[in-house]
C-alpha cells in the first residue's frame, strides 16, 4: 500500500512537534514509602518531524505504549522515547505524562487516615544529539489566610485554598512526595481528605496563628528549594482562589541553578 505520510513534503518545513494527545493508559510510578504505585495517566506522546516528511505514523505511538502495558514505568522514560526516535523519523521525542497520586494522610488531632490526591505531570524530551529534558510537575492544593485581612478584622479573617505548582529539573531523584511536603510545610496549613470536629479546629486555629499572602507562599517555597543540590532549575506558582474578591491572587518564581 501506499504509504502517504512518509512522502517527501517539498514545503522544506520542518514540525516542533506532532503526534497523539490524551490517550489514557495504565503506568507505574516511583513511590518512597510503598516503592511503587499503580495509577492512570493522561499521555500525549508526539516527535519533531524533519522537513522532508509530509507526516508521521500516529499508530506508532500507541503501538510502543502496547509494547510497554501493564509495565509504563516512570523510571522508564528514558527508554520509551528511544524507542519512539528508533520507529519514527525525528529530531526529538516528546512524552507527558499526567496522573493523579495518592499519599495516606493522618488527620492532626484525631489520627484518623485517609487518602490525599495530587496531580502530577512528568515531561520528557530526547533529541537526536543525545540530550534529554525532563520537568516534573507536581500540583499541591493547601490553605492559606490573608495577613491584611486579620490584621484589621476584629474578627477572624478570610482564608481560602490556593494551588501550588512546583516544577523542577533534576540531576538525582527529587521524591513527588517532597516536593509535597515542601509547598505543604510553607501554607497557613495544609488540606486532608478526612476531619474530625477537633481536627477542623486545630487546622482553622492553626491557619489563623500562620496567615500568608501568595508571595510568601511563593518566597518561602524558593528558600527551601535554593539550595536543593539535586535541583538544577525550578518554577513555583502559587494561585489563591479568593474568598471574598472576584477574582484570584497569584505570584510566580523562577531559577535555574545551572551557569
Amino acid at each position: 500500500m501506499r504509504d502517504v505520510q512518509n512522502e517527501r513534503d517539498h514545503r522544506n518545513l520542518p514540525i516542533d512537534k506532532v503526534g497523539i494527545r490524551g490517550i489514557r493508559y495504565p503506568i507505574t510510578v516511583l513511590d518512597r514509602h510503598h516503592k511503587e504505585q499503580p495509577t492512570v495517566a493522561e499521555v500525549d506522546m508526539a516527535v519533531g518531524l524533519p522537513k522532508e516528511f509530509r507526516g508521521t505514523h500516529m499508530s506508532r505511538f500507541v503501538e510502543i505504549l502496547n509494547q510497554y502495558r501493564w509495565r509504563i514505568h516512570t523510571a522508564k522514560i528514558a527508554e520509551i522515547l528511544k524507542k519512539i526516535m528508533e520507529k519514527l523519523p525525528s529530531h526529538s521525542a516528546f512524552i507527558r505524562m499526567r496522573f493523579p497520586y495518592f499519599i495516606e494522610k493522618a488527620a492532626p488531632v484525631s489520627k484518623e487516615k485517609s487518602l490525599m490526591s495530587y496531580q502530577v505531570e512528568l515531561v520528557a524530551t530526547l533529541f537526536e544529539n543525545g540530550r534529554k529534558d525532563t520537568v516534573l510537575t507536581v500540583e499541591v492544593p493547601v490553605m492559606t489566610l490573608c495577613p491584611c485581612s486579620k490584621e484589621i478584622s476584629e474578627k477572624g479573617a478570610h482564608n481560602q485554598r490556593a494551588l501550588v505548582k512546583i516544577s523542577v529539573r533534576m540531576k538525582k531523584l527529587v521524591w513527588i512526595e517532597e516536593l509535597i511536603e515542601t509547598a505543604e510545610s510553607c501554607a497557613s496549613a495544609e488540606l486532608f481528605s478526612l476531619l474530625k470536629r477537633e481536627d477542623e479546629k486545630y487546622i482553622t486555629e492553626r491557619a489563623y496563628d500562620n496567615p500568608v499572602f501568595v508571595e510568601d507562599l511563593v518566597r518561602e517555597i524558593f528558600l527551601k528549594l535554593k539550595d536543593d543540590e539535586r535541583i538544577t532549575w525550578f518554577r513555583i506558582e502559587a494561585e489563591s482562589l479568593e474568598s471574598i474578591h472576584n477574582h484570584n491572587a497569584f505570584a510566580i518564581m523562577e531559577t535555574n541553578r545551572e551557569p
